[in-house]
């Protein structure tokens, strides 16, 4: 059965005036519903805050607005760990239309604390999370990334292995000279785990370029580097079916993505050995966030 998924890509505001996304926000999710929306997908740290020590919390305005206009709402936002440090954990939450409380993931790569220091819009030290949870809907199976996790193929992988059907992986800002590569990588992890990707972005000013998405394994079904609210149909029926095809030697007469790479084509005895690491092993200079 078909569903429909509200992609907004907005014209934000940036710190310090970024409270003023959550009405903002609360106004899409509306206009998202209005139009018939069950999911509303809104970037990475949108509605906020960007910057510790925190100023504001949008996690109850956004919870009662999906309750309110019932639907499920993916926002963005920050746990704040500890003021004096400026630590706290990158969400990606997930609001339910019956209101119970909202499903939570916390940025897991790269380690931290670099990735959120000394730019244009955030500032805090980024404490990695370490779990993958999957979210249940009435329309399918979720899991949440975030922005530059879509290079880590390891985390949509632990989602679609999870169960998830649908992984929405928003992203931040601009993404100028890696636009492309971008681009592709979001078709990709659809691709490669047989589930449908949706990403958007925050636009802050009319000449940049946003990277708003919905891809299923065999197509981009909808893409649009401009503002504004896109209700774009989806269905989980073809990516079920391909999941539980075996792929076979003419499978490409009739299949436009590669079925049963999530179970068929996986070698578990071999997967220790791609990087096995000793309990005392030091981390390679680049995950600590030296060049």
């Amino acid at each position: 059965m078909s569903f429909k998924i509200a992609v907004v890509q907005p014209m934000a505001h940036q710190p310090p005036d970024d409270e003023k996304n959550v009405a903002d926000a609360i106004a899409y999710i509306k206009q998202a519903a209005d139009q018939g929306a069950d999911f509303v997908a809104l970037p990475e740290s949108y509605p906020g805050p960007w910057r510790m020590p925190a100023t504001f919390n949008p996690i109850e305005r956004i919870a009662e607005a999906a309750a309110k206009y019932s639907v499920h709402v993916q926002f963005g936002t920050l746990q704040p760990i500890n003021d004096a440090d400026a630590t706290a954990h990158n969400l990606l939450m997930l609001a339910y239309p019956d209101g119970r409380n909202p499903g939570i993931y916390k940025r897991t790569h790269p380690p931290g604390p670099w990735i959120y220091t000394g730019g244009g819009y955030w500032e805090f030290q980024y404490v990695p999370g370490d779990e993958f949870p999957v979210f249940d809907t009435i329309h399918g199976r979720v899991g949440l990334a975030m922005c530059s996790e879509v290079y880590v193929p390891e985390v949509s992988r632990a989602l679609a292995l999870r169960g998830a059907e649908i992984i929405f992986l928003p992203g931040g800002v601009d993404k100028q000279k890696l636009w492309a590569t971008w681009r592709n990588l979001i078709w990709s992890r659809s691709i490669e785990n047989l589930a449908i990707a949706v990403t958007t972005q925050n636009l802050f000013s009319a000449d940049q370029r946003g990277l708003a998405m919905v891809a299923t394994p065999e197509e981009v079904l909808f893409e649009s580097t401009g503002p504004g609210l896109f209700i774009v149909d989806v269905d989980l029926e073809r990516v079920r079916e391909l999941r539980n095809l075996n792929d076979e030697v003419t499978s490409g007469n009739h299949n436009g993505a590669k079925a049963g790479v999530l179970r068929q084509w996986q070698r578990p005895e071999l997967y220790d050995s791609f990087h096995p690491r000793t309990d005392d092993e030091d981390l390679p200079d680049a995950a600590t966030g030296d060049d």
